[in-house]
């Protein structure tokens, strides 16, 4: 009785262990596809502030011509340098560069509003204004960008999901502790956590990596405007 009693209790731990590790697997499965549903989406809003960008740069320049030629003149120069300024932005991987390249943007576009500040104060229209609100257009796209390229996943989320990656390796080093010629298989679990950790880090950081915003629409309409 006293053996089978045992037996009955080993069979229950075991039960009880198997339960706790497929539960916590689970959940390291779930925590993994939500971070990388996470990174995936502030991906793809970069991507798409991006092409918003290029194209309230685009339709500014050619709202310019709405303006007295002299004052066009003078602002579209500053409209393209401030595009490839932008162009810089999304390419550089040195931080370090970073303040300079804000300096710079900064500068431009307060001369790009100082110059649309002068016409529309003078001729005030509503032809002007729609210039004007394109010009502002230009302004907030940067803005958005920037928020884009700030939200991150947290850091919160990042030592959760090592908590329990490492939880979960240990659980399952335990539970193969008797096993002999598999545990080769025991570098599967570490692995793929991982290689998904690795990706997850990549497509979430804009500036580093090899997964990063190509500039495609920035760089067409720079483009068009040098061969127009």
């Amino acid at each position: 009785m006293v053996g089978t009693q045992g037996f009955c209790e080993q069979g229950e731990a075991a039960d009880t262990f198997n339960v706790v590790q497929g539960a916590t697997l689970t959940l390291l499965g779930l925590i993994i596809g939500f971070s990388f549903s996470m990174a995936i989406s502030r991906y793809d809003q970069r991507k798409n502030y991006e092409e918003a960008e290029a194209n309230a740069i685009g339709t500014e320049y050619v709202r310019l011509d709405l303006l007295p030629p002299e004052d066009a003149t003078k602002l579209r120069p500053l409209l393209v340098s401030y595009l490839e300024q932008r162009i810089t932005f999304y390419e550089t991987t040195d931080r370090s560069q970073l303040p300079a390249i804000a300096a710079r943007k900064n500068a431009l576009q307060a001369s790009l509003w100082a110059g649309m500040a002068a016409p529309a104060g003078l001729q005030p229209s509503p032809i002007t204004a729609l210039v004007v609100a394109g010009m502002n257009d230009v302004l907030n796209s940067e803005g958005y960008t920037q928020a884009a390229w700030w939200n991150r996943i947290p850091v919160a989320a990042w030592l959760l999901m090592m908590v329990v990656a490492l939880g979960s390796n240990l659980l399952v080093g335990m539970g193969s502790f008797k096993v002999g010629s598999q545990r080769g298989l025991l570098l599967v679990l570490p692995l793929v956590v991982a290689v998904s950790f690795m990706l997850i880090a990549d497509i979430d950081s804009p500036r580093g990596g090899l997964i990063r915003i190509v500039p495609q629409n920035l760089h067409a309409l720079l483009a068009s405007l040098q061969h127009a």
